[in-house]
């Protein structure tokens, strides 16, 4: 795409989505990274891991570790704010005044959730250790060593193709992956049956079942996620790497049909904003309305 735009051979900006779509895999391979799974050695794990993060734009120790908070709290509603989505409950929101019921409405819209939201979070929020600033100097050292592994291929790049071309096939391509991981990983746990309970009813096996969905997509499209849709069993034992979850999904058949969510029900699940403790679902903006009057 570089050699072919300094050619001004503009249509091979519509390579834009297949190379996002690639840069996404790329990411779902340091993802198994962090859980260890991709290799055997924890050094490979590691080193390839944060070499990875050099083109994904996410600083390798620190992604690991929020990572790891947020399989240890999925579903705990005490334990809410590593590496999820905002998510109140309903009488969190009925609590809040309204510039704060505003801004929680704002953030989860879907145009800023899905628009800014992803290039908020992997060109901006990742430039800093977020939530590990306190944590210690390796979560320092990952995210300023990523920045500067990244800049120095970005300013290579720029030197050869020009900064104009480079940006033109960087960003697209980066936006498309990091929109689409964003969706998936709202899609995984923002359905209308996620299971949430406060921490002296929480578990962490049946959390790890219950509060995450088993997106059903093409062949296509799971070869391009790494499976990753096959979000429950990953949950339960997330050392098993993407390439064996089919396997082991189909070992369990029973687990096939078990907070099964299609491409079109994830378009509906955008609307979902809400816990409701007595119902004990996602409800809608609109749901909660109509409860309250």
């Amino acid at each position: 795409m570089l050699f072919a735009l300094q050619a001004e051979y503009y249509p091979a900006l519509a390579l834009i989505p297949f190379a996002g779509m690639l840069l996404l895999r790329l990411f779902i391979i340091q993802h198994d990274c962090g859980h260890g799974s991709f290799f055997k050695s924890k050094a490979v794990n590691k080193w390839l891991g944060r070499s990875i993060g050099v083109l994904t734009l996410t600083p390798y120790d620190c992604w690991r570790r929020n990572h790891e908070l947020h399989h240890a709290s999925t579903g705990n509603l005490d334990a809410r704010g590593h590496g999820d989505v905002d998510t109140l409950t309903l009488r969190e929101y009925r609590a809040k005044g309204r510039l704060g019921r505003f801004g929680y409405r704002l953030y989860r819209h879907p145009l800023v959730l899905m628009g800014l939201g992803p290039a908020y979070l992997f060109l901006l929020q990742h430039r800093l250790p977020i939530g590990l600033m306190k944590a210690g100097w390796l979560y320092w050292i990952s995210a300023l060593a990523t920045n500067a592994v990244t800049a120095a291929m970005l300013v290579a790049l720029g030197l050869v193709f020009g900064a104009a071309v480079t940006a033109m096939v960087f960003l697209p391509v980066l936006i498309t992956a990091a929109s689409v991981g964003v969706w998936l990983f709202y899609v995984q746990h923002q359905f209308e049956d996620a299971h949430w309970d406060t921490r002296e009813n929480w578990n962490y096996h049946e959390s790890a079942i219950s509060g995450s969905s088993y997106l059903h997509l093409p062949a296509v499209m799971n070869w391009f996620t790494g499976n990753i849709a096959i979000h429950h069993i990953h949950h339960l034992v997330s050392r098993i790497p993407f390439y064996r979850l089919p396997a082991a999904l189909k070992a369990h058949p029973e687990l096939a049909h078990y907070n099964r969510v299609t491409a079109r029900d994830a378009v509906s699940t955008m609307w979902l904003a809400l816990w409701d403790e007595d119902s004990r679902k996602l409800i809608s903006f609109r749901e909660a309305k109509r409860l309250t009057a």
